[in-house]
């Protein structure tokens, strides 16, 4: 089985690791997280979600089935203060419904359920676009010769500025054709990946012994990829991700959420490495 992947891009401006309870969100002063928790608190009081807004847009998304009532609840409520900490821009006569809003928000605040919205600070766009987009690229080879070059992308991730999504693959995330393809969890896991500097396929973790460990796990875990898709052998994740570290990351955090039994069947390791540093086992879950 392999996930079909659009194009994504990024732009750049003893192995076990058990690392659950050392993963630790930017930190700020008491004050300001104090302040950060009342202002999200009077959100929640302010704006309640509508039930049959709510229903619309979970019926979406199958693949947060086996969430608890516990996690459903808290998910829910991470999604308000998203909406309401992030700018939405549809463009280029993109029309997004509330509920197209939420379904995005919910897809977004998965990954950090369990490690908070502060992981998401430092930029507030969101730009959407009716369907794939061109971004114009240029590169100087080693001759001096400069080439450009138009990519067509379904989604784009800036440093410190906005995520951008095209609407049509949105459309399409959790569905059966798209085999568990999301480019929601795919340009989030770069912000993820971003917040310790440039997009290499590490995200912030708690000591050097720890980045050392994921790095071998990734690395180890990428390499046999990289053979499995010059073989020609049918691969879980889509040879895109064998681009490099960052996109194989972000490929891979796909897969985790949308199809979490089939990476752990194919990727046992890339799977552990990546429950514990979500803190979180989809597809246990799925299995209760």
């Amino acid at each position: 089985m392999q996930l079909d992947h659009r194009n994504h891009a990024v732009l750049y401006r003893d192995d076990e690791i058990d690392c659950r309870d050392r993963f630790t969100p930017i930190a700020g002063s008491q004050l300001m997280r104090w302040l950060r928790g009342w202002r999200r608190r009077r959100i929640l009081e302010r704006h309640p979600l509508d039930e049959r807004l709510w229903r619309r847009a979970r019926a979406r998304l199958a693949f947060l089935d086996g969430l608890s009532a516990g996690e459903e609840r808290r998910l829910r409520e991470m999604a308000i203060v998203f909406l309401a900490e992030k700018q939405f821009t549809p463009v280029r006569g993109t029309v997004l419904s509330d509920a197209d809003r939420l379904s995005i928000a919910l897809q977004a605040c998965l990954p950090v359920l369990e490690l908070g919205l502060d992981w998401y600070d430092g930029w507030v766009g969101i730009v959407v676009h009716p369907a794939d987009f061109k971004v114009s690229r240029s590169a100087t080879d080693e001759d001096g010769v400069v080439h450009e070059w138009n990519d067509a992308l379904a989604g784009e991730s800036w440093p410190g500025g906005p995520v951008v999504l095209s609407w049509d693959a949105l459309d399409e995330a959790g569905s059966v054709a798209r085999g568990g393809a999301n480019v929601v969890i795919h340009e989030f896991a770069h912000k993820l990946d971003m917040m310790s500097g440039e997009a290499d396929g590490v995200p912030p973790l708690p000591s050097r012994h720890a980045r050392q460990a994921w790095r071998a796990v990734l690395e180890r875990e990428l390499a046999r990829f990289r053979r499995d898709v010059d073989a020609g052998r049918e691969t879980l994740l889509d040879p895109y991700a064998a681009e490099n570290e960052a996109e194989f990351f972000a490929v891979a955090s796909e897969a985790f959420f949308e199809s979490p039994n089939a990476l752990r069947g194919e990727h046992p390791e890339l799977y552990r490495l990546l429950r514990d540093f979500f803190r979180q086992d989809p597809a246990q879950r799925l299995a209760a």
